[in-house]
């Protein structure tokens, strides 16, 4: 039987002016295409107006997240990603 897992990631955009919209619906289809499920996207101020995106969702035990850094640094206009919680949940 497999586990679940949940990871949340922190997409980074490169200036305040960027649309977080565009980050999300990016992201959104990486996530699919990894086969995440019971996704949540939300926004977090981060300092004089720079806000980022919180990529959260749940996964098999038989995949590995490695490659999805990278994948979310490919997103345009996001300057950095990172990984900032991960957890077995069953």
């Amino acid at each position: 039987m497999t586990g679940i897992n949940g990871a949340k990631y922190k997409l980074m955009p490169t200036s305040p002016e960027v649309s977080l919209e565009n980050i999300s619906e990016k992201a959104k289809k990486i996530v699919e295409e990894f086969g995440g499920n019971n996704k949540e996207y939300s926004i977090e101020p981060i300092a004089f107006g720079l806000k980022s995106v919180i990529v959260f969702f749940f996964y098999p035990d038989d995949k590995s997240t490695e490659e999805l850094i990278a994948k979310f640094e490919g997103i345009e206009d996001v300057s950095s990603a990172e990984l900032i919680d991960m957890r077995k949940i069953a």
